[in-house]
């Protein structure tokens, strides 16, 4: 594929994933995971798990992931590329909705329609995680503090830093 034709398609790609990013890019995830590594091989199963680590433990916004992939696929460009797909449609979008959020704040369809959003959001974090993990745990030891980690926070109000911070100490002491 010429850099010019993948430029436009990672482009769309993006844009058209802007549109659904509710809450940010951990909805989008496994749909940024199949199109870059599945669809189109882009980039490997690794160099995805890498670039979400690194979006995640970089400063800023959690939509860094789109700016990263853009970067690999087709450098400056794509980097450029990604970022406006990604963020512009999804601000203007933003705006548009906060003003009449805000305007039928007490409406009962608003009610109703925030009510419906709660379990597509959860979902699209969900799949985040499943993904993540189907990824990045190659050994059982690995899935297991994965899954203990996703328990103690869900169940505890412990910050999840310790909860990372304990499963960071595992790896390190080899039990992954």
């Amino acid at each position: 594929m010429k850099p010019a034709s993948a430029l436009f398609i990672l482009g769309l790609h993006f844009f058209l994933l802007s549109l659904i990013a509710f809450g940010g890019a951990n909805g989008i995830v496994p749909e940024m995971h199949r199109i870059l590594v599945h669809e189109y091989k882009w980039m490997t199963e690794q160099e995805f798990i890498d670039y979400f680590a690194i979006s995640r433990g970089a400063p800023g916004p959690n939509i860094l992931i789109s700016t990263l992939v853009g970067w690999h696929v087709a450098n400056f460009w794509g980097a450029l590329a990604t970022t406006l797909a990604i963020c512009t449609p999804s601000c203007i979008l933003a705006y548009m909705v906060g003003h009449l959020w805000h305007r039928f704040a007490h409406a009962p369809w608003l009610v109703i329609i925030k009510t419906g959003l709660v379990p597509v959001i959860v979902g699209f974090v969900a799949a985040t995680a499943l993904i993540l993990v189907q990824v990045a745990d190659d050994s059982l030891s690995a899935f297991l503090i994965s899954g203990v980690t996703a328990i103690l926070a869900y169940k505890n109000r412990i910050h999840p830093l310790w909860i990372l911070g304990g499963a960071m100490i595992s790896g390190i002491l080899g039990w992954v």
